[in-house]
């Protein structure tokens, strides 16, 4: 599990606690999400040398002791936290166990995913991404950076818009109709720069075009200054699972220039979709 947070934590100092003050507005005063919250005291029990109190957990994460007793009797309830043989200590439960497992399996079944982008990046001379559909949003399954001092950055796991990144637009053009219009719905068409597409009429013929030509291009749309090209990788029922897209900076690499290595992201996406998905 990450541990970026790790060094924050350990320097907050503890929350002082006011009697005058209730627990839910004690805990709001404290700031961040009940997961953050959670997800901070499995990385203590996770990163632990030994099983943990209430009292140490409540010293460590700076949090109000009611909180601690809530997050770890949730915990528990879903198997992600147990108690030793004292009973009164904590340890990791056999569920998060089994889903750090999962997740060390998973991240060796990538590893071939992220030679094939490695390879891409090296042939391109530019950033290359592995992009799936999360609701409403694209989010990068995996990414590799070029070696350019300039260079969009944009790591594994973000999130980026539906209506003006390739990848999302190719999701949109691709998919069924009826799950587009719900979608096109429910998602707000908000102007990320002077080329973002905000008219819902001008949108869905750049899909009709996208659609024939099972190709996306980003036009300095979501970001300016950078472009960006998409091609689909599909599944075995021959529906789109995955975007792989480059991108790169205008000053580099224009959107003509880009439409250049349509060939090369496709022959790449075709390894994905033939050896992996």
């Amino acid at each position: 599990m990450r541990t970026a947070i790790r060094s924050q934590r350990n320097a907050r100092p503890r929350a002082a606690r006011n009697p005058g003050v209730a627990d839910g507005a004690e805990e709001a005063h404290t700031g961040g999400s009940a997961l953050e919250k959670g997800f901070s005291l499995l990385e203590r029990l996770v990163e632990g040398d030994h099983p943990l109190a209430l009292a140490e957990l409540t010293d460590e994460l700076g949090l109000p002791k009611a909180t601690i007793h809530r997050l770890l009797k949730t915990l528990e309830d879903a198997r992600l936290v147990t108690r030793d043989l004292s009973g009164k200590r904590y340890v990791v439960g056999d569920r998060l166990t089994r889903l750090s497992l999962r997740a060390m399996v998973f991240s060796a079944r990538m590893a071939p995913v992220r030679a094939i982008l490695e390879g891409l990046v090296a042939e391109l001379g530019e950033s290359v991404n592995l992009g799936v559909l999360d609701g409403t949003s694209v989010t990068y399954l995996q990414r590799v950076e070029c070696n350019w001092p300039l260079r969009t950055h944009l790591s594994a796991g973000s999130r980026v818009p539906l209506h003006c990144t390739a990848t999302g637009k190719l999701f949109l053009a691709l998919m069924p109709s009826a799950l587009r219009a719900v979608l096109l719905d429910e998602i707000e068409l908000h102007g990320y720069a002077p080329n973002t597409i905000t008219n819902r009429k001008r949108l869905e013929r750049e899909l009709a075009r996208i659609r024939d030509e099972r190709l996306a291009l980003n036009n300095e749309e979501f970001m300016l200054g950078a472009v960006g090209l998409s091609v689909p990788v599909v599944g075995a029922s021959g529906e789109m699972v995955a975007g792989l897209a480059l991108h790169a900076p205008v000053a580099r690499l224009s959107v003509d220039e880009a439409r250049k290595h349509a060939p090369a992201l496709r022959r790449a996406a075709e390894k994905l979709m033939r050896g992996l998905l």
